[in-house]
């Protein structure tokens, strides 16, 4: 399609930039936030970080490890829910990493479909939730939409590595 000059048309220069110009990705989405993706981790043991079965892809547990190591912890016992909201936001920097590293970009992820949040917790914590929110709160941010998910949110005695948070998701993929 071939489009007028800015002079030819009543429209200007600005509807024809706004055709031309590029999508808006989940990268630059990140960068406007002031928000970097981390090294994705090696697993740990004898498992995969991600596993692609048709359009879906699984993601194996992340911990909450920021850059200055694992933020460590127990909610409820001298950690608060603001702690584990960052800690929940650093899990699901990481996921990002791991899946940019197996989909190549970001914008090949279709949707968010499920995240599972755990939180080391003493007993009685019921703040689980407003903890992952953390983390779904960021995924709608990046992807919109398409970052709504199933979840779910409990809390656990322990977490490896004394994490204060462990995140799990599974996205599609976009088929071309």
């Amino acid at each position: 399609m071939i489009r007028a000059s800015p002079q030819e048309n009543s429209w200007g220069s600005c509807y024809i930039e706004l055709q031309m110009a590029r999508p808006v990705t989940p990268e630059d989405i990140l960068s406007e936030l002031g928000l970097e993706l981390p090294s994705p981790p090696a697993p740990g043991g004898n498992y995969v970080s991600a596993k692609r079965v048709g359009e879906i892809v699984y993601l194996a547990g992340a911990i909450s490890i920021g850059p200055d190591g694992v933020i460590a912890g127990t909610a409820g016992d001298g950690r608060s829910i603001e702690d584990g909201v960052a800690a929940a936001r650093a899990c699901a920097l990481i996921q990002l990493a791991v899946l940019k590293r197996e989909l190549g970009a970001l914008e090949n992820v279709a949707e968010v479909v499920s995240v599972n949040g755990y939180v080391n917790a003493v007993p009685g914590f019921t703040d689980s939730p407003a903890v992952i929110n953390g983390a779904s709160d960021l995924l709608v941010s990046v992807f919109g939409d398409a970052g709504r998910h199933v979840r779910a949110a409990v809390g656990v005695s322990a977490l490896p590595r004394n994490a204060l948070v462990e995140l799990q998701m599974s996205v599609r993929v976009k088929t071309t």
